[in-house]
């Protein structure tokens, strides 16, 4: 998570970026390695007329002190500022922004920010591919199916390398009943992350919907085997318990 608030997404642009400030560098430097002092220096930084780049800094040094409230305010206030000034990576900031929202459990306010990602129509190529799918997260979160499937299609159109865009787009399916797109969508998550406990668990929902019982096994014993700790375990342990009832 929070290396979506360390990269700069080179494209996000219409025009190249101009060059950054040497400040720039070493404000992110302590945001990352020490993110206490990161956050003075960055404050610091933007009473001095820092600016946008002063504002994302003290985002990323709240992100890395998993205070994402903070973090997702710092971001959206370095959007607007940039916006103000015409200045390049707005779409950028509110993309961080939105993820923090996420991170933070708000997946209102994460839809809201990436609406104005995506409002600026600057993202071309893989960025746009990446704020299509990380608003339709928020839209899963927040109940509207429909609207994260159109942008689960265009992430899909703009980022088809990405897994976790198949990945929701093969949840999204099964929960629709479209269990022939599930299977195509999900055999694709395979292909590029089979070593993704997540992946492994919904290839298994996926194939006990379908009556797959043998294929529903093997998959929810690897997301075991991946994640033997994490909630995802539990919940596999749990789902192939009513395979045991059927034993009986």
């Amino acid at each position: 998570m929070l290396l979506a608030f360390l990269l700069i997404a080179q494209d996000a642009a219409a025009a190249p970026a101009p060059a950054e400030p040497p400040r720039f560098a070493e404000c992110m430097d302590l945001a990352t390695g020490d993110p206490a002092r990161g956050q003075t220096n960055a404050i610091a930084w933007r009473s001095e007329g820092g600016g946008a780049l002063a504002r994302q800094c003290l985002g990323v040094s709240y992100a890395n002190q998993q205070r994402w409230e903070s973090a997702a305010t710092a971001f959206a206030d370095a959007a607007r500022e940039a916006e103000l000034g015409k200045q390049p990576k707005v779409a950028e900031y509110w993309v961080q922004s939105g993820n923090a929202w996420l991170a933070a459990g708000d997946a209102a306010k994460a839809r809201a920010a990436f609406d104005a990602a995506l409002a600026t129509a600057s993202l071309t190529g893989l960025a746009l591919g990446e704020a299509h799918l990380d608003r339709a997260r928020a839209l899963v979160l927040t109940g509207d199916g429909e609207a994260a499937r159109g942008d689960i299609d265009k992430a899909l159109l703009h980022a088809p390398a990405d897994p976790l865009a198949w990945l929701l787009s093969a949840t999204l399916a099964r929960r629709a009943n479209d269990l022939p797109r599930a299977a195509r969508d999900i055999a694709e998550a395979l292909k590029r992350a089979p070593d993704d406990a997540s992946v492994q668990f919904e290839a298994g929902n996926i194939a006990a919907a379908a009556g797959d019982e043998a294929n529903a096994r093997t998959a929810w014993a690897r997301a075991i085997e991946l994640a033997p700790g994490g909630p995802l375990a539990e919940s596999a342990r749990k789902a192939l318990e009513q395979f045991a009832t059927t034993e009986k």
